[in-house]
């Protein structure tokens, strides 16, 4: 399995974070072996793991990631390693009701980002990180992989973020956002090592990872009394959602998410139309009546 995760991180530029998944899942089919080789298990074997997961309380959309993760597994096995048949071909986790992502309302996003913090260098940092999450809609490990060379971009509201295998992709960036970001560079090589390349750098002066970007988020909304937990996914959904609401160009959500399939970005259409009935039930006279009956 470790040959097959070094063949991810290098062949298929897979994200450290992508790798780290894949890692954890494949550890899971190897306890539920129980000391038998992956190469050794059947269909019946898979599907009897996935009984397991399911009667231990993993949900649909749990269960359909590690059958993912195997399923590569076992498509390297049969293409470099020479096994006759993959036997996670074909067989299909127990379906999942579909969720929404969560999204902040616009006044929840305005909230956060206007929080009133300290000038010290680490809230200089973390606002400029939250703001460009919402302006520019980054994934996590892409805000995480941004790197000095990006910067002089800045000059013409643009940043080129590197997402899934490999992929770049350049993103306007809102005011806001570059203000705050021209306000942390300025006090960055107080914490920054001298060799660092990374443009959100640790108190220890190297890369920020995302867990502590994550754990920063989380901090910053509790401050600012958001009233729900916030993570970054739910900034880039956030993003998403907003401009979708404004400009109902799902194309262009579309190319600046990132996703390679519209079916994808389709998930919010059904956010603005939550959106769009939450007016209707307050605004249109009907629905008020409606609502004074009950």
């Amino acid at each position: 399995m470790t040959a097959y995760l070094d063949w991810l991180g290098n062949q298929r530029r897979a994200a450290a974070l992508t790798l780290e998944n894949y890692r954890r899942d494949l550890a899971a089919l190897c306890r539920l072996a129980a000391g038998r080789a992956p190469e050794a298990l059947g269909a019946h074997d898979i599907r009897a793991f996935m009984a397991r997961l399911h009667g231990q309380g993993l949900g649909g959309r749990s269960i359909a990631r590690r059958l993912s993760a195997w399923r590569g597994f076992y498509r390297w096995l049969v293409r470099h390693r020479g096994l006759a048949a993959n036997p996670v071909e074909g067989l299909r986790p127990p379906r999942a009701p579909r969720r929404l992502p969560k999204a902040l309302s616009p006044d929840q996003a305005q909230a956060l980002l206007d929080a009133e913090t300290d000038d010290g260098p680490l809230a200089l940092r973390d606002r400029a990180m939250f703001e460009l999450f919402y302006s520019s809609g980054l994934r996590l490990a892409e805000l995480a992989g941004l790197s000095m060379n990006r910067v002089a971009e800045l000059d013409e509201g643009l940043i080129t973020v590197t997402g899934k295998r490999g992929k770049t992709r350049s993103l306007p960036v809102g005011g806001k956002a570059i203000a705050a970001l021209r306000a942390w560079l300025a006090q960055r090589p107080a914490l920054a090592k001298a060799e660092e390349q990374a443009l959100f750098v640790s108190q220890r002066g190297d890369r920020l990872s995302p867990a502590a970007i994550r754990s920063r988020l989380a901090r910053w909304a509790r401050l600012a009394a958001v009233g729900v937990h916030v993570h970054p996914h739910m900034l880039r959904h956030s993003f998403a959602s907003h401009l979708l609401q404004s400009s109902g160009d799902l194309r262009a959500v579309q190319e600046l998410l990132g996703h390679a399939s519209i079916q994808s970005t389709q998930v919010y259409t059904h956010l603005d139309y939550q959106h769009l009935a939450k007016v209707y039930d307050a605004a249109h006279p009907r629905a008020r009546k409606r609502e004074r009956k009950r």
